[in-house]
């Protein structure tokens, strides 16, 4: 069945309607808040374009889920969280979740956002989404990943081993982002993270 992609904000402010998703992704793949979304109709594509259709402008589109991952650490208990907000196919599904692992609590903030990148990754193995984009304000989260940085530490080992074994499933992408700059979802899933503490503490 034939699709039209049509992409809201692109690469560089670009916009516009597309046939392939090859024509697609090269407007939208590595670009924070991006916004796209695939039509069966011409005509659905163009409304979404406008902004007639009823649709949140939110990042991610039909082929590829976008995340923000980010993690917090709580020095009065040693513990650690995560916080994550993914958009797959026009819904948001976040993520907050607090750790009690001395041993990857050591890395303070960084192993929570360690967590919250593999806790999206499960989540999208789960779902049979074929690729995610995972938006981070620590180097380390790609870089364990892919290879490029030497893991000392057995959390970080571990990280690595389940992404590399998760990319033989399916396809993960790393950008970075610049922490506490303003970037909305950077900013939720932060605030997801913080969030965790007070939840599983029975607050409000």
């Amino acid at each position: 069945m034939r699709k039209y992609y049509a992409v809201r904000v692109g690469r560089d402010g670009a916009s516009g309607i597309y046939d392939t998703w090859e024509q697609c992704r090269a407007l939208v793949h590595g670009v924070p808040g991006a916004v796209y979304k695939s039509f069966p109709d011409r005509a659905q594509a163009e409304a979404f374009l406008t902004g007639a259709a009823a649709e949140a402008e939110k990042p991610g589109g039909e082929e590829v889920c976008v995340a923000y991952v980010d993690g917090s650490y709580n020095a009065a208990t040693g513990e650690f969280a995560c916080g994550a907000v993914a958009f797959w196919q026009g819904e948001q599904i976040e993520f907050s979740k607090r750790y009690d692992d001395r041993e990857l609590a050591a890395m303070h903030n960084v192993a929570g956002e360690i967590m919250g990148a593999v806790t999206v990754i499960r989540w999208c193995l789960e779902q049979g989404i074929p690729a995610v984009e995972i938006h981070h304000d620590y180097q380390g989260i790609a870089a364990w990943a892919q290879g490029l940085w030497k893991a000392n530490r057995e959390g970080t080992r571990a990280y690595a081993r389940f992404c590399q074994k998760a990319m033989e499933r399916m396809g993960i992408t790393f950008v970075k982002v610049k922490g506490h700059s303003g970037d909305a979802w950077n900013d939720r899933a932060d605030a997801l993270a913080k969030a965790a503490f007070r939840a599983q503490d029975g607050e409000q």
